[in-house]
């Protein structure tokens, strides 16, 4: 638990955005940490904070008892492994958005931090802005009247990414503004959009999102506009109020503008306009004093988990919408679970990014989906329902079994076998030589790997040929392995050692004497013998 009168954060990620988040971390005192993976970076982030140390392996911030708090800068794709993973040990988190990019897993992090009774905040910035902050009371208050309809433009010339499309990246702004003014989620999304400079990922976006009462509200949003603009207009029956992000002054305006009907004519009436004054605090300031405070108190955040799924709710529907070709999509149907949602169709047939490559003879099982800039060699066999994600390379004779996730920059060598629903994090690495020489030919004494079914590898992390990791075990970001991990162990640190247990379902075990566990999340039941632990049901 944190102290009462001093907290200890770590800041992974140091580039674009995490850059100012140290800084505010720093001016408020509690910055202990600095992990970021590009050590000139680091060095050149670390030299404006004399004092506070610094690391390349977001596993030094995690195993560290003095740290109280991990906050997430890392690109978008790694937010849930590192949030998961700060959770599991025992940290609170503040996480930037988007909360994750799947809403199953933005849930599971939400259950997992309210299990664990830590804190969990996300980077919904505007929430804190001064001019958000007034314009909601000016709704709440009803001098708006009824609200009709909120549009939003957030537009700009780059910066462009390849790991998310525009509406992941941009849109979560206004989304969360939107659903806070309106106090209510949308009944049905739908989005079209376009890529221009990567055909599968979108450079700009619109979607309109349908309120209860024939609300609704339009959010436009490019990286390929010729000057930029950050705007949100609320009109009401009574008056209208416009959000400006980009002008120096007067960024809330209010209009005592609107409709009104005489003798059966709508006639406009254009009377005065008036700019809020605004006090002069920094949104990121604002934001990180209320995770700390949080934390110091134990209050629910007012970005918390909650109310970033609802964001990503939305997220996913229109996504799922773009997919569709502006089809509607109810909200309804991203709350269904999978597993319990009824299906008549065929199953899908692989997808394969066009600058991905499969060689002849490769066997992909349905459903599995295969992006940017990844190689299958010809030998290679993948499952049913994977997911290999950006630069992902999978060697002849491999062999990886049904729900197998692969983030991006990861080699799955000859002779590495991956069970079913194993989850192999971003930039993870396998070997399958004990001495490599490069004058050497050594392809005869390839040792294999097996990962077992469930088991997870933390980013960074590497498996030293010739092991065996057991169904269900946890290797944390960064760890070493270099022998044979048992079923359910958690493993961390060089040479990786065994710190613990951990359910099926991610969560730390905690054994009593009686050589049993109960996990506080799940509730299935295990039983310790021999150092080695079973479940029990």
């Amino acid at each position: 638990m944190p102290h009462t009168d001093s907290l200890h954060v770590a800041a992974v990620g140091a580039g674009y955005w995490g850059k100012n988040l140290i800084r505010n971390f720093a001016q408020l005192h509690v910055l202990d940490l600095i992990c970021e993976a590009s050590p000139d970076l680091l060095h050149s982030r670390a030299s404006q904070y004399p004092g506070v140390r610094t690391s390349t392996h977001i596993e030094d911030a995690l195993t560290d008892e003095r740290i109280d708090a991990v906050v997430i800068a890392t690109p978008a794709t790694m937010h849930y492994a590192h949030a998961k993973e700060a959770l599991l040990h025992g940290k609170h988190v503040f996480v930037e958005k988007p909360l994750a990019l799947h809403y199953d897993e933005g849930k599971e992090l939400v259950e997992l931090a309210r299990k664990r009774g830590l804190i969990l905040q996300v980077g919904h910035i505007l929430e804190f802005h001064p001019a958000i902050t007034a314009l909601k009371k000016l709704v709440k208050s009803g001098e708006l009247g009824n609200i009709w309809y909120i549009y939003s433009n957030r537009l700009n010339l780059g910066k462009v990414r390849q790991e998310e499309n525009i509406l992941w990246s941009f849109a979560p702004h206004d989304i969360s503004i939107i659903l806070r003014l309106l106090g209510q989620e949308p009944e049905q999304v739908t989005a079209f959009g376009q890529g221009y400079l990567q055909s599968d990922i979108a450079d700009v976006t619109l979607t309109t999102l349908s309120f209860p009462n024939e609300v609704k509200a339009h959010i436009f949003v490019s990286w390929l506009h010729p000057y930029k603009e950050q705007k949100l207009v609320v009109i009401g029956d009574k008056k209208m109020a416009v959000f400006d992000d980009t002008v120096t002054e007067g960024k809330l305006k209010l209009y005592d503008k609107g409709i009104e009907w005489h003798s059966g004519f709508p006639v406009p009436r254009q009377t005065s306009e008036t700019t809020l004054m605004l006090e002069n605090q920094e949104p990121m300031r604002l934001e990180c004093q209320h995770f700390l405070d949080c934390m110091r108190t134990g209050a629910q955040p007012l970005t918390d988990g909650l109310s970033a799924l609802r964001v990503l709710k939305v997220l996913e529907g229109a996504q799922h919408s773009l997919e569709r070709s502006g089809a509607p999509v109810p909200l309804s149907e991203i709350d269904a679970s999978p597993a319990l949602a009824p299906t008549a169709s065929p199953a899908p047939a692989p997808f394969v990014h066009p600058t991905a490559a499969v060689d002849a003879g490769a066997q992909i099982g349905a459903g599995t989906r295969i992006w940017h800039f990844s190689h299958v060699m010809p030998t290679a066999r993948i499952g049913e329902g994977c997911n290999l994600g950006q630069n992902v390379y999978i060697d002849n004779n491999t062999l990886i079994g049904n729900g197998v996730k692969i983030q991006n920059n990861v080699s799955v060598y000859n002779g590495v076998i991956l069970e079913d629903d194993v989850f192999c994090g971003p930039s993870m690495v396998f070997t399958n030589v004990i001495n490599p020489r490069s004058e050497i030919e050594r392809k005869h004494e390839f040792k294999p790997t097996l990962v077992k079914r469930g088991a997870t590898i933390g980013a960074n992390a590497t498996i030293v040929c010739g092991t065996t990791i057991g169904e269900y075990a946890l290797i944390g970001a960064g760890a070493v392995v270099t022998k044979d991990v048992p079923a359910y162990a958690l493993m961390t640190g060089v040479p990786a050692r065994r710190v613990g247990w951990v359910c099926r379902c991610g969560v730390k075990l905690e054994f009593g004497e009686g050589e049993e566990a109960v996990c506080e999340a799940c509730g299935r039941r295990y039983g310790k013998e021999n150092n080695r632990i079973e479940a029990a049901d």
